[in-house]
């Protein structure tokens, strides 16, 4: 069994739409990110987006027993496109049907220059399909982002991405998904140690 301890970077404070766009995380709170290690298992294979909010998130959980792995894009944020940078305000009377639609309809609706949650799903189930199958029985701490932990929730618990969107990830948490041999299961959602 693969174990997946999937967690959200750390905050960023920033108020507008954050997908592909390079924002830092603020992880002084040390006694959160140490609780966060504790719970997390000291042998491990450790994975990040690229994006420099979960790479230096991953940082700070680096161990001599946590194999680091390369950075990989396709574990970025959802691609809000045009909408990256902007305040929902902003958005919503840009693209007034759009903006709902992709929120109350997501799949295969896109944000302007950018993917939709169909998409997003499809690039980030290829990285996790390929460490499950290269790392059957192990331990994988992922460090992402909102939307793609929710695209494996989704996954896990075969639901519609309008749903699973109901779920709470907040930041510096935990969300731990199990694979067998194509079997999924969800261990806890948005869990803060």
């Amino acid at each position: 069994m693969t174990i997946w301890h999937w967690i959200r970077h750390g905050p960023t404070h920033q108020k507008t739409f954050v997908g592909w766009r390079d924002v830092p995380a603020d992880l002084s709170d040390r006694d959160q990110i140490a609780r966060l290690d504790a719970h997390l298992p000291q042998e491990a294979l450790l994975i990040s987006s690229d994006l420099i909010r979960s790479v230096h998130t991953a940082d700070v959980l680096e161990r001599p027993t946590r194999l680091r792995l390369d950075h990989d894009p396709d574990l970025r944020e959802l691609h809000f496109g045009v909408w990256d940078g902007m305040h929902f305000k902003e958005v919503a009377a840009r693209d007034p049907e759009l903006s709902r639609a992709y929120w109350e309809q997501p799949g295969d609706v896109r944000a302007p220059e950018g993917e939709s949650w169909n998409e997003t799903a499809g690039r980030v189930n290829g990285v996790v399909d390929r460490l499950n199958a290269a790392h059957p029985e192990a331990h994988i701490i992922a460090v992402a982002h909102f939307g793609v932990i929710l695209t494996q929730v989704q996954r896990a618990l075969g639901v519609t991405a309008y749903e699973v969107m109901a779920h709470k990830i907040d930041n510096l948490s935990v969300t731990a998904i199990h694979h067998d041999n194509g079997s999924w299961d969800v261990g806890h959602i948005n869990h803060l140690p």
